[in-house]
């Protein structure tokens, strides 16, 4: 073998060598620091076993008094439910029998503007009826007393025209 080839391989052993010793004293350190943090891990395990119970009956309480709550719920849920049941059907028979009265109330206002038309009608008749009668006669009469007034015949030239304009 060559002596710069013995050289070469000296030098790489000596530095895997050194490499050994660094990881061996890397590896002490990290066993070292890893007691520490066990030992400190210890002491903060009791207060982490009291976290865990305390947090363990927090959540055993919590289920509980949604349990109940979820009961009380339901139970107010079924009875709001039933009271909804019976408001609807009060609405329904209320509005079934509103709707009747309003039929009946326009049954009746129809039947008595009827009837208020009718007494109108018969007032009319009997009232303009003999008006009418009435200012006949008195037009006949006026018309009779205006010729007896005039006194004088019409003369024969008038009575012509008034036959020629007829015809």
């Amino acid at each position: 073998m060559s002596p710069t080839l013995l050289v070469v391989l000296t030098v790489f052993v000596a530095l895997a060598a050194i490499a050994m010793i660094g990881q061996a004293v890397a590896l002490l350190g990290i066993a070292r620091a890893t007691k520490k943090t066990m030992g400190k891990v210890e002491a903060l395990l009791p207060d982490a076993a009291k976290v865990l119970d305390s947090a363990r009956k927090t959540i055993n309480q919590t289920g509980e008094f949604l349990t109940a709550t979820n009961t009380r719920t339901t139970d107010i849920l079924d009875v709001a439910k039933v009271q909804i049941t019976k408001i609807d059907d009060l609405m329904t028979d209320i509005s079934g029998r509103v709707k009747v009265q309003l039929d009946r109330a326009e049954m009746a206002l129809d039947d008595a503007v009827d009837r208020t038309q009718q007494t109108v009608g018969a007032v009319h008749r009997g009232v303009m009826a003999p008006i009418r009668e009435v200012h006949g006669v008195l037009s006949g009469i006026r018309a009779a007393i205006s010729a007896l007034a005039r006194g004088n015949r019409p003369t024969v030239d008038h009575a012509t025209s008034d036959e020629e304009m007829f015809i």
